[in-house]
């Protein structure tokens, strides 16, 4: 993503925080996998959206106002700034252990960092850059440890109250207004997020073509891994590829059952691209062809899902896809006998919960569940152009469900594709992916 994205990212936090304020944002920390083994880094996702930086060990501040030649510690650089990072020192040892690093002089014109320190120096710098702050913006409670810091800072300059320092007398949530800023997104992260749904469309037709009886479901999953990596992609979370009974679980991610001749396979996986995720869900059947009773089940869930769809553009609340979904599938139920009563009383009395116990979608992002708030003063957000979801739609039979036949067992069926907020409506981003009958019956018939 081009630097100038990060800058305006930046000057809107500086406003939005205001003068004699201070905004932190630290990174993620490297998590152990086992013994001396780390899983990949990855940044913290408000980190990277605001700096775009991507080593650990980083640390952001940002002081509206605080400009070149402001007094600040003796001990600080003689270049001063609006931003400051913190991070690692270039260490030519390290580095041929553990990789390149942007180091000081990295950071600094790499990024157009304000002023940069090393990160070894956190705990004697921060606390000058705080003196005579207001205000302090940060996210608590993520980080306990950082917590503790936080406040060991604030207490050193307290100490200072006899020289006429002030310490910051306020200290405010900083998730907001980043969040706030993320959930609509440029026409750049757009592009990006298109291109990573583009790259998971490619994995779900390898995934599909690969699919036959008698394999594992891991070996679908390293179609999916294979393609994304082909890409230049991780996952963007670890993927469901569950069958049969497992396609009714909806977190399912043990992923290694014999694919049975007969049965459905639902998998829901997406690529993260540029640390964007997209997040795609499709549900075929083993052996290429479905079952009538399978047929049935698909076409009430992508009546909802093509119903709720449509309810998406500026103006509608955030729950009417939800509402839309949650009537058709209901009616859909009540027409092939597994619901019986009134339509409008099953809905009230949820009773399509037996079968359909998630809501229809969630923000995409960053995140793969993404942030914003879904109310705003009590009431359902209404969209608004360049918001990004997923509307995902579902229905679950479980084996040996009360009161159901048993040709209906094991069938669990989600269709999910990532939508854009257009200025008259939407853009399914996901639209790549095979999702009739027919469409994914044809491409299944193109074996690998």
């Amino acid at each position: 993503m081009n630097i100038r994205e990060y800058k305006k990212r930046q000057k809107n936090l500086l406003k939005a925080i205001g003068l004699n304020s201070a905004a932190i944002i630290p990174t993620a920390t490297e998590k152990t996998r086992n013994r001396d083994a780390d899983f990949p880094f990855r940044p913290d996702s408000d980190f990277r959206y605001i700096t775009g930086f991507n080593e650990p060990e980083s640390v952001a501040v940002f002081i509206p106002g605080r400009l070149s030649g402001q007094k600040t510690s003796q001990k600080a650089s003689q270049r001063k700034g609006q931003y400051v990072l913190f991070c690692r020192e270039s260490d030519p040892l390290m580095e041929i252990w553990n990789g390149r690093r942007e180091g000081i002089e990295g950071a600094t014109n790499n990024y157009q960092v304000d002023e940069v320190f090393p990160i070894s120096q956190l705990d004697e710098i921060l606390p000058t850059l705080l003196e005579n702050v207001e205000r302090v913006y940060y996210s608590i409670g993520y980080d306990e440890s950082f917590d503790k810091r936080l406040m060991e800072w604030v207490n050193k300059v307290r100490k200072k109250a006899r020289t006429g320092i002030l310490a910051p007398q306020e200290f405010h949530s900083l998730d907001h207004i980043i969040h706030e800023m993320r959930l609509i997104k440029s026409d750049t992260e757009v592009k990006i997020i298109r291109e990573a749904c583009k790259i998971s469309a490619k994995a779900h037709i390898k995934a599909m073509q690969a699919c036959k009886p008698g394999i594992r479901e891991y070996a679908v999953e390293a179609e999916l891994n294979h393609t994304f990596t082909a890409h230049g992609c991780p996952a963007a979370y670890t993927s469901i590829v569950g069958s049969g009974e497992n396609g009714c679980i909806l977190h399912y991610t043990e992923n290694n059952a014999v694919l049975k001749d007969g049965d459905l396979l639902l998998i829901d996986a997406g690529a993260e691209l540029d640390c964007y995720a997209s997040d795609i869900t499709r549900t075929f059947p083993v052996n290429g062809k479905y079952s009538p009773e399978q047929k049935i089940i698909y076409e009430i869930v992508l009546a909802a899902q093509l119903a709720a769809i449509k309810k998406i553009k500026p103006g509608n609340h955030w729950n009417q896809p939800h509402e839309t979904a949650v009537k058709v599938l209901t009616k859909g139920l009540l027409d092939i006998g597994l619901l019986k009563g009134d339509l409008n009383k099953l809905v009230k009395d949820q009773a399509y919960n037996q079968f359909y116990m998630h809501r229809t979608g969630h923000w995409l992002g960053m995140d793969v569940h993404d942030v914003g708030d879904y109310r705003t003063k009590g009431k359902w957000r209404k969209f608004e152009q360049g918001m990004v979801l997923t509307v995902e739609p579902g229905l679950y039979i479980a084996a040996n469900a009360k009161g159901v036949a048993k040709k209906w067992w094991d069938i669990g069926v989600r269709i999910e594709d990532d939508i854009l907020v257009t200025k008259t409506g939407y853009d399914i981003l996901s639209k790549d992916t095979p999702k009739t009958v027919d469409e994914i019956e044809i491409v299944m018939q193109k074996m690998l």
